[in-house]
């Protein structure tokens, strides 16, 4: 199957005209930065095309225009005023001769749960935090800061970061609202990084920055059609990041292109993974395709196998497998646990009133706040965490061992072993359904869990569309594997191309 081909079918079905109204033209205007990478960026800014100050005031534009008004997409929380300056202070460095590298004058926004220095602030989400200036931000931010990147804002998330119900939907936040999936604005951006995912796809800034324990980087950037990676646990400081918990915590980029994922995941973790980037990645590549975690849809279906026709015109190899076993990890015993201790000790980190806060506090805060809080869901979550005990539990110490077992030993390096394969391949998640604010989210398909618990890496990338929606395919592996991820989903992306900015297109079931 030729690349035609593959895009017939990955772009296939369009909306039927009675099915939405026209989109007005001011939202699909052309932006000048529309689809920009961190590389074209920087060749703009070195030819003297743009400057970090006009790239920063053009995405602030962008903002103003799309976030709280046209398509409401309700991406973004707040916008740092110094900016700016800041733009303005990297452009005199440059002019003296002085460049801190590729981030250097590149907009970046952070997921609100990751610690910022005054004047933003970090809340996770959540009214009980309004006003919270951490007294150090997080390891993450000095990194991107100290390489020259200029942090924009802070990003919507799914409040607490989705760990508070059961019910809880996602992109939604008191302080935030709810974010809408720039495709079609009455559906889920999914996951708790729904913001930064949201912001990269509808072309908001230049990269953004999520956290995940267990989906929330791959699966909004699946359904927003961009690329997401999320990196082995204690490959990227956590320090600073609001938790859920340590065992499978991590931070990672959200992206518009798996180059500028690599880039930042450079900035980040402090080693080189641009220079894993390579057209043909996955020439005598040998890829397990992991039958059980296909998706029972038709369209889908067909946008799995051209990808498996396009990955074996690159030379790949594709062996089939048919899963990781049928014992189920007690993940949730374990991030009950590590929750409360987490969230307690972070609390303690804090200034002022801010540290008096407890898993407990908060979840008597929220009861005093119901009708901004939980008019819609609760909180069990919390509920069921404050009941545990200390992570000295034997309880907690027997989960989290079968855990890693169930997903590691017998699981991810047990089937690498035995197929002799680089990496497993698999449909993301399904596409994103229909915001539901009194019943929650709705999930078709999940590749997140397994990597995720074992903490090892995973990386999703545009694989086409279902109907108007965004599909992603992800590629996971062993601990410290993303180089090898990185090499498979950079030749995957360049060989078919299938990342399209959004159209905004109204509502519709």
């Amino acid at each position: 199957m030729d690349r035609r081909d593959f895009l017939k079918i990955a772009t296939a079905a369009p909306l039927a005209a009675a099915a939405c109204s026209s989109v007005a033209q001011d939202f699909l205007s052309d932006f000048e930065l529309d689809e920009a990478t961190v590389s074209s960026l920087q060749a703009g800014m070195q030819s003297g095309k743009w400057s970090a100050r006009s790239i920063t005031q053009l995405y602030i534009d962008r903002i103003n225009k799309l976030n709280r008004s046209g398509p409401d997409l309700e991406a973004i929380i707040e916008v740092s005023p110094e900016a700016l300056k800041i733009a303005e202070g990297l452009d005199a460095e440059r002019k003296s001769g002085q460049s801190r590298g590729l981030m250097h004058g590149i907009p970046v926004l952070l997921k609100d749960n990751i610690n910022t220095l005054a004047p933003l602030t970090t809340t996770a989400g959540s009214l009980a935090l309004m006003g919270c200036v951490p007294p150090q931000e997080a390891v993450i931010a000095k990194r991107l800061r100290d390489a020259g990147a200029i942090i924009l804002g802070k990003a919507n998330m799914s409040e607490w970061a989705n760990f508070r119900s059961s019910r809880s939907t996602s992109g939604w936040s008191a302080r935030g609202g709810q974010c809408r999936n720039p495709y079609v604005l009455n559906r889920s951006p999914f996951g708790s990084s729904s913001g930064s995912a949201v912001a990269a796809a509808a072309n908001l800034c230049a990269v953004t920055i999520g956290t995940e324990t267990d989906g929330s980087i791959v699966s909004p950037a699946a359904v927003c059609g961009v690329v997401g990676l999320k990196p082995t646990v204690g490959t990227v400081s956590t320090a600073g990041i609001i938790p859920v918990a340590h065992s499978q915590d991590v931070p990672g980029p959200i992206c518009r292109s798996v180059a500028d994922a690599a880039i930042v995941l450079s900035v980040l973790s402090g080693l080189d993974y641009a220079s894993s980037l390579k057209q043909d990645g996955l020439k005598k590549a040998r890829i397990g395709v992991v039958r059980d975690r296909m998706i029972a849809d038709r369209q889908i279906e067909h946008l799995m196998n051209s990808a498996f026709d396009a990955m074996k015109a690159q030379g790949a190899q594709l062996i089939d497998i048919d899963g990781f076993g049928k014992e189920n990890p007690p993940e949730f015993e374990v991030l009950l646990y590590e929750f409360k201790a987490d969230l307690n000790a972070y609390f303690a980190s804090l200034d002022g009133r801010y540290r008096e806060l407890s898993l407990k506090k908060l979840i008597e805060f929220n009861e005093q706040n119901r009708d901004a809080e939980l008019a819609s869901f609760g909180q069990e979550i919390f509920q069921e965490a404050e009941a545990k005990g200390p992570l000295t539990d034997a309880a907690y110490l027997k989960a989290l061992e079968s855990c890693r077992r169930i997903s590691r030993t017998d699981g991810i390096d047990a089937a690498i072993e035995k197929h002799k394969v680089d990496a497993f391949v698999a449909p993301t998640c399904g596409t994103a359904s229909v915001i539901n604010p009194r019943n929650g989210d709705v999930y078709i398909g999940n590749t997140a869990s397994l990597p995720a618990i074992a903490g090892y890496p995973h990386i999703t990338v545009p694989v086409g569309f279902s109907r108007e929606l965004p599909v992603g395919i992800s590629f996971f592996g062993v601990a410290h594997s993303e180089s090898v991820l990185l090499r498979l989903a950079f030749a995957f992306e360049q060989a078919t191309k299938l990342r399209r900015k959004p159209r905004f297109l109204p509502m519709w079931s």
